[in-house]
């Protein structure tokens, strides 16, 4: 089974990157965040060819999640369930083939102090609790998408500039981390421990690609059963070089079933 995740940046403007990387790489399920379209203006009808199922959440302008896969998902449920704000456009729960997919477009935090940094660093909490209510480490579960989390040094350039950025400052990384010891792995890591190999590089930095000066913010993680499976997993930078690219590229991941 592979799956992959994208920071797609405005679907409807990446949408030839998706076709053409869904034609490619024949996922069989790739979970997107930040689509930056509502629902009533979801570009449907462009995906269907595509011959993928397809689940989204979204609204104006910013954030949404959508995930599309090869089966009709045996169950759906948007958002966080707690009582707070759902923000369903950053979180999308299906079941495929038993396997509990998360995909999540965590808040970026805006800047350390600020009510959105507070935000991100609740949301992270919240997260938590959704995966206590409603999963079990026992279970086959992937969680992935764009977390604005950078767990390591090595997975941010120059890390010593970036301390007090809202993806590596160190309460966003503790944060991030509590949320993972819930039972997740992180896939990649487990496979490649010492590679540097961001997802990210930023736009207004034209040159960051080339002298590769990114972040690994966008991460694939699954609980003990599924990472133990977890054949490969790799991130295509291709993509990123791509005409009207995304600042963000697929990460992807094959896991042997049972």
């Amino acid at each position: 089974m592979k799956i992959a995740t994208y920071n797609v940046n405005s679907l409807r403007r990446r949408l030839p990157v998706v076709l053409d990387w869904l034609e490619k790489e024949k996922p069989d399920v790739l979970c997107l965040q930040e689509t930056k379209v509502q629902d009533s203006e979801f570009p449907l009808m462009a995906l269907l060819p595509s011959g993928y199922e397809i689940t989204y959440r979204g609204m104006k302008s910013y954030n949404g999640v959508a995930v599309l896969t090869r089966t009709k998902p045996e169950s759906v449920r948007a958002g966080l369930d707690d009582g707070g704000e759902p923000d369903e456009p950053r979180l999308l729960h299906v079941v495929v083939n038993g396997i509990a997919i998360i995909n999540t477009y965590i808040p970026q935090g805006f800047e350390i102090g600020s009510p959105k940094y507070a935000y991100k660093l609740e949301w992270l909490k919240r997260l938590r609790a959704y995966f206590e209510k409603h999963l079990s480490p026992s279970l086959p579960v992937i969680w992935c998408g764009d977390m604005n989390v950078a767990p390591r040094a090595m997975d941010v350039h120059s890390p010593e500039k970036h301390l007090k950025h809202v993806c590596y400052h160190e309460t966003a990384r503790e944060a991030y981390a509590s949320t993972v010891a819930w039972g997740f792995y992180d896939v990649f890591v487990r496979l490649y421990p010492e590679r540097q190999q961001f997802t990210f590089w930023d736009y207004r930095a034209p040159s960051s690609l080339d002298a590769n000066k990114g972040w690994r913010i966008d991460h694939m993680l699954a609980t003990a059963s599924l990472a133990d499976r977890c054949l490969r997993a790799d991130v295509d930078v291709e993509p990123r070089r791509a005409r009207d690219a995304s600042d963000h590229t697929f990460l992807w991941a094959e896991f042997s079933l049972p």
